[in-house]
């Protein structure tokens, strides 16, 4: 009899068992997450999550949370470098200049050689003064107007048409246009010019003076 009973008893709890698992539904997740890998040049992704507390005496309580990242990564391009200037001796009168420029987007750089002209007067000077060409290694040295303003003052004048001394001072007078401190000499000389004449006002505004007064002192003579 009791066998019976426990018989009856477990074929209840299969029968419950049975009932339970048939109206079970299948289990999904609480959250998804989906990760994309491109070029890195920019990452998006979301996050949502809910939550939901039911107290026993009836009251509730929800809660959202929304949160959104957002990143974008640019890279710089290379760096635009000037380019170098290799004059290959040491005997040269060239002086090499570059220059650069970079942006975001685009990078530009150029170079260039420039000649020196007064280092190439002092070498070629030298050389004919080593071949004892003087009047010639002065004369190339007095294409500087520094020069031949200092020999001038000096009462050495350049040479001019194979003139030295006073020859070569009446031919610079002459023919002053060719003079390479042309522009500076014309200013001086207008500048002397404007004292001589205020120079020449003041000696004629003396005399008249002083006129003036023997004057009047032949008429308090008289």
């Amino acid at each position: 009899m009791e066998t019976a009973k426990m018989n009856y008893y477990f074929t209840g709890i299969l029968i419950i068992l049975l009932c339970l698992l048939a109206w079970a539904g299948p289990a999904y997740p609480g959250s998804t997450q989906t990760n994309t890998s491109g070029s890195n040049t920019a990452i998006e992704g979301g996050y949502t999550s809910s939550a939901t507390t039911t107290y026993q005496s009836g009251s509730s309580s929800n809660s959202t949370t929304n949160s959104t990242t957002n990143s974008n990564v640019k890279s710089a391009p290379p760096s635009s470098s000037a380019p170098s200037y290799n004059s290959m001796t040491q005997d040269v009168c060239a002086v090499g200049a570059s220059a650069g420029i970079q942006t975001f987007g685009v990078g530009v750089s150029g170079g260039k050689h420039f000649i020196d002209q007064n280092c190439e007067r002092l070498k070629l000077a030298r050389i004919l003064n080593d071949f004892g060409m003087k009047v010639a290694a002065v004369a190339i040295l007095c294409q500087d107007e520094r020069v031949f303003e200092s020999m001038i003052q000096a009462g050495t004048p350049c040479p001019i048409d194979g003139k030295i001394g006073k020859e070569a001072q009446a031919l610079w007078s002459k023919y002053d246009h060719e003079r390479p401190d042309y522009k500076t000499y014309v200013k001086r000389m207008d500048d002397r010019k404007k004292i001589d004449e205020e120079e020449i006002k003041l000696r004629a505004k003396k005399e008249a003076e002083l006129k003036e007064q023997e004057l009047k002192n032949i008429k308090n003579v008289r």
